[in-house]
């Protein structure tokens, strides 16, 4: 695994939160669902601590729908996560003795509009700063991503754009039959041969002529097709944990994996 270098604070990772979450449904109940939370904290929270234990420590977040519950999260988060001393016969309150990986991150909120789409969100959040690359993921997929040598990998193949790929498991078994029915092999949900985007990507500065200049540019339907027809976008395998949160079912699913271990946690406490 690589290590962390001080040139990854150079390079920020816009996170993609501004959606509507409706496969989550009421479970979340206001929640949106990247604040959803995995082992007592948010998803978001899961990815955001991958992220900085390679030295990623800058995050933008184009916000839109509930915007508001992210600037609340993280307005409140130095006094419901670090130690609290409040003066209760005064205004005063300080955590001073505030420590942990957390403490390094800069975070970026903006409006980003509520019918932006998400090529769009990113185009604005690049624009808000003037990084050589910046990386992009989505704020509900969580993995044991090298992402240090997914930078490196990215570097190294001079495109302008990198997407993770993934091989995701079946969620059915399969059956294997010959052409009498009878059937030959029985395979329980088993990895597929397809790989998928699973996010955490990488974008040379140069790629933002490849989002337009409206607020109706999608990522996955205009942005990289336009990157692919040139020639220009690379897939990083990535063969390890993956998975991602839709459904509260999903949220169970990766709470049990963090009580078990969490694969994805490559931090020490």
């Amino acid at each position: 695994m690589n290590s962390v270098t001080a040139a990854n604070s150079d390079v920020p990772v816009i996170l993609l939160v501004g959606g509507m979450g409706t496969r989550m449904g009421a479970d979340a109940g206001e929640l949106p669902k990247h604040l959803v939370p995995v082992g007592g904290r948010p998803i978001l929270w899961h990815v955001m601590r991958l992220y900085s234990h390679f030295g990623f420590n800058e995050f933008v977040f184009p916000l839109g729908a509930r915007g508001e519950s992210f600037r609340r999260y993280f307005l409140e988060f130095r006094s419901l996560n670090f130690p609290l001393q409040v003066e209760l016969g005064t205004e005063n309150s300080s955590s001073a003795d505030a420590v942990g990986p957390e403490t390094m991150w800069k975070v970026n909120l903006f409006d980003a509009g509520l019918a932006t789409n998400k090529g769009s969100r990113v185009r604005q959040a690049a624009e808000r700063g003037g990084a050589e690359r910046f990386m992009v993921t989505y704020g509900d997929g969580i993995g044991d991503v090298d992402i240090a040598a997914l930078l490196a990998f990215h570097r190294k193949h001079g495109r302008l754009a990198t997407v993770t790929g993934y091989q995701p498991l079946s969620q059915y078994g399969m059956l294997d039959v010959n052409s009498e029915g009878l059937v030959q092999e029985m395979r329980e949900k088993p990895r597929l041969p397809q790989w998928i985007n699973c996010g955490f990507m990488v974008f040379d500065r140069a790629a933002l002529s490849y989002f337009g200049s409206d607020n109706g540019v999608d990522l996955e339907k205009d942005v990289l097709p336009r990157l692919v027809a040139d020639g220009q976008l690379v897939m990083y395998r990535h063969t390890g944990y993956w998975a991602s949160m839709d459904t509260f079912k999903d949220a169970q699913v990766l709470s049990d994996a963090w009580d078990a271990g969490a694969p994805w946690k490559l931090w020490a406490e």
